[in-house]
């Protein structure tokens, strides 16, 4: 990754993000920064904002109440502790105990604005440094500025504080600019300064927002960056809040593939995660969802009511009103509709998967047909099988699961029975309600029940029709 200005070293910048609070009007036990949108936690988009604009590893505070936000930000994120809820202001302090020594710029997100971009950072850390401001932040004339941060400036424009909300007078809150909570510092300003902070006299916590009154009385500039209230900029505090930003993500989402020669025949019904990769010429009909780390290759088409989980689909598949979970599907596949293939489940190239089929832990070979209510779970599938309607491997004999191997070409007649473990060799048949308790030998025929081998008979063909033979009356006329 590169660092937002051209030439600065990473590690000069280090991004902080806000995580401690627990989310209260989400009303949920899991920390609000944690729920997700399009299938990740929506602090992985503002880590990736950081990441991208700084280049360098970035802090999370959590609070006690918030620790599941550590867990999981740990493989990309150091953590730093709030010990108790005493504001913005105290949660900058505990972030400064884990700031490097060597850096010279700190950037400061909220953990709940996941719709930010890097571009809008970078701009953040750029308006600081042209202006060398002790800090800079980003300014919204807002629509609605109810409940939020007014920014107050001199009569020259120049930013001189910024009140909050609860602490306002009654002209002070008729300002519309508020302050977005998103900001750049320089550390060394900032390391001197942050324990001057003063509780709120009307709740009692530390604004990080009284830094702007103690930069002014410094003699420090503070730079804004002025930028349209599109919505992005909110910070998500209940379950409506959190639809809306799906929406616009998904929206995003989906232009983006669509540009990139996706077909969606009706986009507002399709549901993509974030991780969901797509090849060219990929058609998504409507009330598709692709969750997870799904990739579908060039060609293949979703048809409508398909749901599709951590799945692999080949090139020029169609997969239709069917259930995907942790599945592989080679080329020139067709699925459904009203199948369903549970995780482990790999069906080779040219293979057909009918309706009311189940696959499970089961590796199918090339040109494998199983079109009826079936079930194959813990098998090996030869290539060219033929799995009759109703057939099934009974793999659970109530405390192990057993496998079952069976060759290639093997012919299941309808209803079998397969009462795992065991094993039919290539080239075997079983006929039409056979329950098979033991191996088949290769070429050999199972029939009955229990299942008793014989040799597989030949079958006669039907001779071709004489053509000089007049063709039979029709009794109903």
């Amino acid at each position: 990754m590169t660092s937002a200005r051209p030439g600065a070293p990473a590690g000069r910048t280090v991004a902080i993000v806000l995580a401690a609070g627990l989310g209260t009007r989400m009303k949920s036990r899991t920390p609000k920064v944690l729920h997700r949108l399009c299938g990740r936690p929506m602090i992985e988009y503002v880590l990736d904002a950081a990441d991208a604009a700084t280049g360098s590893r970035p802090i999370v505070v959590y609070s006690p109440a918030t620790g599941a936000v550590r867990d999981a930000v740990a493989g990309r994120a150091e953590a730093a502790l709030q010990d108790e809820p005493l504001g913005t202001g105290d949660a900058l302090r505990a972030a400064l105990q884990a700031l490097p020594a060597e850096a010279e710029e700190v950037l400061v997100l909220s953990g709940d604005v996941p719709l930010v971009k890097a571009d809008l950072l970078e701009a953040l850390l750029e308006a600081r440094a042209l202006d060398h401001a002790a800090m800079s932040l980003v300014a919204v004339d807002a629509l609605d500025p109810t409940g939020l941060g007014r920014v107050v400036r001199n009569e020259g424009g120049t930013v001189e504080r910024i009140v909050e909300d609860k602490d306002a007078s009654e002209e002070e809150r008729q300002l519309t600019e508020i302050n977005a909570g998103l900001y750049a510092l320089d550390a060394s300003w900032l390391r001197r300064r942050i324990g001057d902070l003063t509780p709120s006299a009307a709740t009692g916590e530390l604004y990080l927002t009284d830094l702007v009154a103690m930069a002014r009385e410094d003699g420090r500039l503070v730079a804004a960056l002025e930028v349209e209230d599109d919505g992005r900029l909110t910070g998500i505090n209940d379950r409506s809040q959190l639809a809306r930003a799906e929406w616009d993500m998904r929206v995003e989402l989906n232009d983006r593939w669509m540009k990139a020669g996706v077909t969606m025949v009706d986009p507002s019904t399709v549901y993509l995660d974030h991780d969901v990769t797509l090849a060219e010429d990929v058609i998504l009909e409507p009330g598709v969802v692709l969750r997870g780390t799904t990739s579908v290759g060039a060609g293949s088409r979703i048809a409508t009511g398909t749901q599709i989980h951590d799945s692999v689909i080949g090139e020029r598949c169609v997969v239709w009103a069917s259930v995907l979970e942790g599945a592989t599907v080679d080329d020139d596949v067709t699925i459904g509709p009203f199948s369903h293939l549970r995780r482990g489940a790999h069906v080779g190239s040219r293979s057909e998967i009918g309706n009311f089929a189940e696959i499970k832990n089961s590796t199918l070979g090339e040109h494998v047909r199983q079109h009826h209510m079936s079930y194959l779970g813990d098998a090996d599938v030869g290539a060219d099988t033929n799995v009759g309607a109703g057939s099934i491997t009974a793999n659970y004999d109530g405390v192990n699961k057993h496998h079952t191997t069976i060759g290639e070409g093997v012919f299941l007649g309808v209803d079998t029975m397969l009462r795992a473990p065991i094993t039919l060799g290539a080239g075997s048949k079983t006929g039409a309600g056979a329950v098979v308790t033991k191996d088949v030998p290769a070429g050999k025929l199972a029939v009955g029940v229990p299942a008793r081998i014989r040799e597989i008979r030949p079958i006669a063909p039907t001779p071709p029709a004489d053509p000089t033979e007049p063709a039979a009356e029709d009794p109903a006329g």
